[in-house]
């Protein structure tokens, strides 16, 4: 079957879409992703060895959603615009399903206007709200006795109103573009991460599969880690806009051997790097993160969710270093299950005691290596995918 993946061109997304495609592309499918820059350019020559997985620019990348002041309404407006520039390159297509990345709503909007089933892909724990949840992107555990339940409560009502504000935006946008104001939502979401990172909650979608990280490599490149047996660590800055900055620079005076006496060898890991002068016992570069991962102790990163997964996927321990959207609440979910640390405000002090801290600690090791063995206990995002169209047609 042909099969369309839409997802914009922020790495968090564009690199699970494409590892998805990959994988339906080795089931025998035709996969077709559209995507933004670098993706569709940049790394198209390594697919090309695979008829089956096409890389195709996302139209609509450019819109703005006007000059509204209120951005909620703004984003709604411009899913809307992208949906309309999508419906006739998606149309060519032919295809018997799309799969649209969570935040790329033209993706699902575009499959609705043109009559196919779609799959919501989140490269993320399920962020939807719950009844038995605080709000997501706090950071808190779900509350316990009757106050935390209280405080859970109220929490909960307070960002209700702002939610159905959005909705109320969306829903116009949706009917500005010939659909109906409510949604009628995807035939099944695929929630892309690791068991340890995903929360228990009394409501969980029965439409939700948990199918583990969707990882793929951009290069064939691999590190020369430096020289010595101490104590490997990688150091992987933030992807996202909203990350924190100078996360390399923090993290080599944090793990600096002439202070700390641990004679550590760090590899500084991203796909566009740029670094001044470094240490003889760093390295940088843009190559294989999971080769590297394999004999790394330690990983400090942004805690955005796909360095998160491919570290913990890995079995090795994170200190996460949380910028701004999801970044907090991912980096406490990591704390909390004792697989790393959460270090906020990102200073030196602070990130080299979080280091030590996870280098020395085996307890926290093991539970690194506990999350691993966890990633086998999921669903199969192929089959998942194959069923919708399978309901689909009967």
């Amino acid at each position: 079957m042909r099969i369309a993946l839409v997802a914009g061109p922020d790495a968090g997304h564009a690199i699970p879409a494409i590892a998805l495609a990959r994988r339906l592309a080795a089931a025998g499918d035709d996969a077709i992703v559209f995507t933004g820059e670098p993706w569709h350019r940049r790394w198209r020559p390594r697919e090309a060895s695979d008829e089956r997985v096409t890389l195709l620019p996302l139209p609509g990348l450019d819109r703005t959603g006007g000059d509204d002041s209120d951005a909620g309404a703004r984003l709604s407006v411009r899913a809307a615009q992208m949906t309309t520039d999508l419906v006739g390159p998606l149309g060519e297509q032919d295809v018997d399903l799309v799969v649209g990345d969570v935040i790329t709503v033209c993706g699902g909007w575009a499959a609705e206007t043109l009559g196919l089933p779609w799959v919501e892909l989140s490269p993320h724990p399920l962020y939807e709200p719950s009844r038995g949840l605080p709000p997501i992107g706090s950071g808190l555990a779900p509350g316990r006795g009757p106050l935390g339940r209280v405080r859970d409560t109220i929490m909960r009502a307070l960002t209700a109103r702002s939610r159905a504000t959005g909705e109320r935006q969306r829903g116009a946008a949706r009917v500005s573009i010939g659909l109906p104001a409510a949604a009628p939502g995807p035939a099944a979401q695929l929630i892309a991460t690791l068991p340890v990172l995903e929360l228990p909650r009394p409501d969980w979608p029965s439409r939700a599969h948990v199918v583990g990280p969707l990882l793929w490599e951009p290069t064939d490149e691999e590190f020369a880690p430096p020289a010595g047996d101490g104590p490997l660590v990688v150091v992987a800055p933030s992807t996202a806009a909203t990350g924190v900055t100078d996360l390399v620079e923090t993290a080599l005076a944090a793990l600096d051997p002439e202070v700390t006496g641990v004679g550590v060898r760090v590899v500084i890991s991203a796909l566009d790097v740029a670094v001044g002068d470094l240490p003889p016992w760093a390295v940088a570069g843009t190559a294989r993160q999971d080769r590297v991962l394999a004999g790394a102790s330690a990983v400090v990163c942004g805690g955005g969710h796909g360095m998160l997964a491919k570290s913990l996927a890995a079995g090795v321990p994170v200190v996460a270093v949380p910028g701004g959207g999801d970044q907090w609440e991912l980096a406490n979910r990591v704390q909390r299950a004792g697989v790393g640390a959460c270090v906020r405000p990102p200073d030196v002090a602070a990130v080299r005691a979080a280091c030590l801290a996870v280098l020395a600690d085996p307890g926290v090791a093991a539970g690194a290596r506990r999350a691993a063995l966890g990633a086998r206990d999921v669903a199969d995002p192929v089959a998942v995918c194959h069923a919708v169209v399978g309901e689909h047609r009967s």
